[in-house]
């Protein structure tokens, strides 16, 4: 069993700049990787980043060029460094873990979740 507890959020102007963290617990001995996900008001959550156990990432198009997604093994830590923020951008954000190796951002292949923290974003 994992736990998964994400921190960082807050409410920035556009603009500005956000680093979420995401603090992975439990048996974390095997390969598996890591996504950040979003889920703004009405919508749909959507995959926005993610990084396999070799460091290698991938970002969704609204975010490239703007998020970073990194890893820290030693510490159990994912981070979600964010900069330029848009309103946008506003959404609760989930970090997720999927207990193998790469296969996509889709949300159903993720079988840990966090709780989530909230990205607020002002014009």
């Amino acid at each position: 069993q994992k736990q998964l507890v994400e921190s960082g959020g807050g409410s920035v102007q556009s603009g500005g700049s956000l680093r979420l963290s995401c603090v992975i617990s439990g048996n974390t001995d095997r390969a598996y990787s890591m996504g950040w996900f979003r889920q703004g008001p009405g919508k749909e959550r959507e995959g926005v980043a993610g990084i396999d156990n070799d460091g290698n990432t991938r970002y969704v198009d609204s975010v490239k060029g703007r998020f970073t997604i990194s890893q820290d093994i030693a510490k159990n830590t994912v981070y979600l460094q964010m900069n330029s923020l848009k309103p946008e951008d506003t959404a609760m954000y989930y970090c997720a873990l999927d207990p193998g190796r790469w296969r996509s951002l889709a949300r159903h292949l993720f079988r840990y979740w966090g709780q989530g923290t909230q990205v607020t974003v002002s014009s």
